[in-house]
């Protein structure tokens, strides 16, 4: 009888969640993509559920600490996290990092995708993403491109794409895309990987040429730019990604409740209007295809950066 009590109680528990406040956790500063994404979607819940849902930003150590947080709460579907694509790619990067993304996390949905853009000078040369790898293949070590630091989307994307293209270019880190951005338009780099959005009015004065989308389609923002794998390098496809996982072990019938919710809110028209806007897509995949794609990212990447002898300190 105890045990039955118990069943019930936990059953109950859970077709009455949320009884009470949820906290995500958004693992780096206010006011980026990632922390505009979590609280559009908490303010949506909120007004759902009639619960408080609230987002709690923990910045520092490429995500990690807000993602550790996470891992080590209580699996009760109370304390989730809105992350992005360090929760796969930290562990091919670090040499410690204190969680696993398979091992410690319930995943809920990859929330939204983000193309990348590979621009230039004007001055460049190379009009296409061909004219470019021939270019570089003409003048071996003398091209330089710019990423917002070492390990980041960008860099690793950037990569990727030399490897896949058979040539080499030189690589300047910044703290950021605004600075490599700015050195770009000057014309002190010739090349920048960025994700859409910093470069889009630039491209839109001519300050900056638009040569190849990372995505698998074309974006609606520049719907005259091609895809990298469409301009020459066939099979290349990158994005940017956001996702929301759970503590492991935090009851399948939580983690189905949270997913049919998301899920519904990504296809609000105001919620797809506002990532349009970005330059991102909402996506709403189920936990088990998230699963497969965090996977699918640690294993693309660790080739990756063992190719290209990334590590970070």
């Amino acid at each position: 009888m105890a045990a039955a009590l118990l069943v019930t109680g936990g059953a109950q528990a859970q077709q009455d969640y949320p009884a009470k406040p949820i906290r995500i956790v958004v693992p780096s500063s206010p006011g980026g993509g990632t922390d505009i994404l979590a609280r559009q979607i908490a303010q949506k819940l909120t007004e759902r559920w009639g619960q408080q849902v609230v987002v709690d930003n923990r910045p520092g150590a490429g995500q990690m600490i807000g993602i550790e947080l996470v891992a080590r709460a209580a699996p009760d579907g109370y304390t989730l996290v809105l992350t992005a694509s360090p929760l796969a790619l930290n562990t091919v990067l670090y040499k410690k990092v204190p969680y696993d993304p398979v091992r410690d996390f319930a995943p809920i949905s990859q929330v939204a995708a983000m193309v990348m853009v590979v621009v230039t000078h004007p001055s460049l040369p190379a009009r296409t993403i061909r004219e470019l790898i021939a270019l570089a293949k003409a003048r071996p070590g003398e091209l330089v491109y710019a990423s917002s630091g070492i390990g980041t989307g960008p860099h690793l994307a950037m990569e990727l794409f030399l490897s896949m293209a058979g040539v080499k270019m030189g690589h300047v880190p910044y703290k950021g895309t605004n600075p490599g951005m700015i050195d770009t338009m000057a014309g002190q780099v010739q090349v920048l990987m960025s994700t859409l959005l910093p470069p889009l009015p630039h491209i839109r004065t001519g300050r900056l040429r638009p040569l190849g989308v990372t995505g698998a389609k074309r974006v609606v923002s520049l719907p005259d730019v091609p895809t990298i794998a469409e301009a020459g390098v066939p099979g290349y496809e990158v994005i940017q990604w956001y996702g929301i996982v759970a503590p492991a072990n935090t009851p399948r019938e939580v983690i189905t409740k949270l997913h049919g919710e998301i899920a519904n809110i990504l296809k609000s028209p105001d919620v797809r209007e506002k990532l349009a806007a970005d330059g991102a897509e909402p996506v709403g995949s189920t936990p088990e295809q998230f699963a497969a794609f965090i996977q699918s990212e640690i294993d693309k990447w660790g080739k990756v950066v063992k190719s290209a002898g990334i590590r970070v300190e």
